[in-house]
């Protein structure tokens, strides 16, 4: 039986940020043609998947900048982004070894209550709604896109594991 094979430092990194820049290129060019109440969040992937592999001030930094060029596009709400992808990240970090285990169903559930408490905290932050409809919004379409997001990146994680798991080959 032949050992695993460890990948480079430098080879690792190039992997992991070409999945980072292919997951924010499909929230900008793949997920305005998918635009409906419960959407693939490709950047709270991309912020997951990154933070696991970081420190948990690098990771908090990291989703700060992906959350800043988010909010570039809704000024009504700057900020509101940037702060939650970094709450997000940094919690992802610390948590990384709880629960980014090589197991692709915890890491599927990972992602769901991560992007469940992003929209939550979103639909708090920003005042997206009152009453009927903001319940209507945390209770039903948030959570149906946060399992669309856990569904999509469990297969990306499955597909093509080099680039999202380049630790392990």
């Amino acid at each position: 039986m032949r050992a695993p094979k460890s990948t480079s430092g430098v080879g690792s990194a190039v992997r992991a940020w070409l999945g980072f820049s292919l997951l924010i290129a499909a929230q900008f060019g793949v997920r305005p043609l998918l635009a409906a109440r419960a959407s693939v969040d490709f950047a709270v992937i991309a912020v997951l998947f990154s933070a696991v592999r970081m420190r948990p001030g690098l990771a908090a930094l990291t989703g700060f900048a992906t959350g800043l060029a988010l909010d570039a596009l809704s000024p009504g709400s700057f900020g509101a982004s940037a702060l939650v992808l970094s709450l997000v990240a940094f919690g992802a970090s610390w948590l990384k070894a709880v629960f980014f285990a090589d197991h692709v169903a915890l890491t599927g559930l990972f992602v769901f209550g991560a992007k469940w408490l992003f929209d939550i905290a979103m639909a708090l932050l920003t005042g997206v709604g009152t009453g009927a409809s903001l319940l209507v919004a945390l209770l039903l379409w948030a959570p149906l896109s946060a399992a669309l997001t856990a569904v999509v990146a469990v297969l990306l994680l499955v597909l093509f594991r080099p680039l999202y798991r380049p630790q392990s080959l």
